[in-house]
């Protein structure tokens, strides 16, 4: 099988000829620019700076030749702009606070704080408050809260919404561009869909904006779930509204160029709980989602993608029957989230994409050995009758041994080997 063949096989639940791999398409499956300095080191790859595609969680682009070395089926089409609001152009230089030469987009702009934080300004522009900040001893940003005081008795869902829009034709321009070199590859393509997140908690404090106003801070965002959820919802439908004007836009500019779409990254799951129960998904983020999912389904060949960390085994019936086609990252060491059980319940009706390999930590601080045992047995688990598409639980974080995230590359080729 082609890459793109053996991936779209497993998303429809037939068996491949050897699990596919995802390392670099997506903002969740990706590997920090640290890492991916040593994995080009290790193979033996031309020396040079790594382009650091994603600076809020600095994860760096995989050329074609460490792709070739990594064995990936799957190439990403970058959204036309990163996290902090400006678009992957022009590059340039930057030395990280780890003494890394990396390359960041032209308009990555920031200062230093007196005690030596790294503060970034959104779009580029220093006049701004910074909106993100990454410590001295830091490998990624943090937002900043930059909530303005609330009023609770007067809330404004337009205040929340002033990042969605239509889009751009500069935008979709770079989206047709990015998805038409990634299917150039002969890999399959996901590309990410903009504004079709509802409530990320990672865009909610908007470090793309440079004077934010409404609900930005995680925390108040959370309780409104519970305290004006009306709010919630009104932000919700009028987001959905502009996303499906935004979808036969999207669709003329992507068509075929893409198998799969990011549809949102909005987590539910805690380490051993949720952030709001099953009940309030169905109602106040579910019938949205299917608005957008089912409107992808009619009209597109597009597998739909959702990503939500920590103990979301209760909520996958309901991502099932929002429409989403693949569950990512498979966040196993989450409580209820035992591998076995998920693919005999859930398996033969929605994708995992992840569950490769515990990030928190067994590729970071076990041995060798312990990583390979664990790709192993998590293939074992997952590959049968397809559904699988093998990644790392989340993206790989600075720091980790480079002959662990080799152990489990060489893992995933022995298991296909058999």
């Amino acid at each position: 099988m082609t890459s793109r063949e053996r991936v779209l096989a497993s998303l429809h639940h037939q068996s491949p000829d050897r699990v596919p791999v995802d390392f670099g398409a997506t903002p969740v499956s990706g590997i920090h620019c640290s890492c991916v300095a040593a994995l080009r080191e290790y193979y033996g790859l031309e020396r040079r700076p790594v382009k650091v595609h994603e600076p809020y969680q600095m994860l760096g682009w995989i050329e074609e030749d460490l792709q070739a070395a990594l064995g990936v089926d799957v190439a990403g089409a970058l959204p036309p702009q990163t996290m902090f609001g400006f678009p992957n152009e022009n590059w340039k230089p930057w030395r990280t606070p780890w003494g890394q030469e990396v390359l960041v987009g032209e308009k990555f702009n920031v200062t230093t704080s007196p005690g030596g934080d790294v503060l970034i300004h959104p779009q580029g522009d220093r006049t701004a408050p910074p909106s993100a900040c990454m410590p001295v001893t830091g490998y990624f940003f943090d937002s900043i809260p930059r909530q303005q005081p609330l009023d609770e008795t007067q809330l404004n869902p337009a205040d929340n919404l002033e990042e969605f829009g239509p889009l751009k034709q500069d935008d979709l321009d770079r989206l047709a561009v990015a998805a038409r070199a990634a299917r150039a590859t002969g890999r399959a393509v996901v590309a990410g869909l903009p504004g079709t997140a509802l409530g990320d908690i990672a865009l909610v404090p908007a470090p793309f904006l440079k004077r934010p106003r409404g609900i930005r801070n995680v925390d108040e965002w959370y309780m409104a779930l519970a305290a004006h959820p009306e709010y919630v919802r009104a932000v919700f439908e009028k987001q959905t509204a502009i996303a499906l004007a935004n979808l036969p836009k999207l669709a003329e500019a992507l068509g075929d160029f893409v198998d799969i779409v990011f549809v949102c990254g909005t987590d539910f799951g805690t380490q051993t709980s949720s952030f709001c129960s099953v009940g309030t998904f169905d109602d106040l983020y579910r019938p949205y989602y299917r608005q957008i999912t089912d409107w992808i389904h009619r009209h597109t060949k597009w597998k739909c993608f959702k990503h939500s960390c920590g103990a979301v085994e209760p909520f996958i019936n309901s991502f099932i029957a929002a429409g989403f086609d693949i569950l990512n990252p498979v966040q196993c060491s989450a409580a209820g989230m035992d591998p076995e059980h998920l693919k005999r319940a859930y398996g033969d009706r929605i994708a995992f994409w992840g569950g490769g390999v515990d990030t928190q930590h067994v590729l970071p601080f076990g041995t060798p050995a312990e990583v390979r045992e664990q790709v192993l047995r998590r293939c074992e688990i997952f590959a049968p009758g397809g559904g699988f598409v093998f990644n790392a639980i989340h993206n790989i974080q600075a720091r980790t041994p480079v002959a662990n995230i080799v152990a489990m590359l060489d893992a995933v080729r022995e298991f296909n080997g058999r």
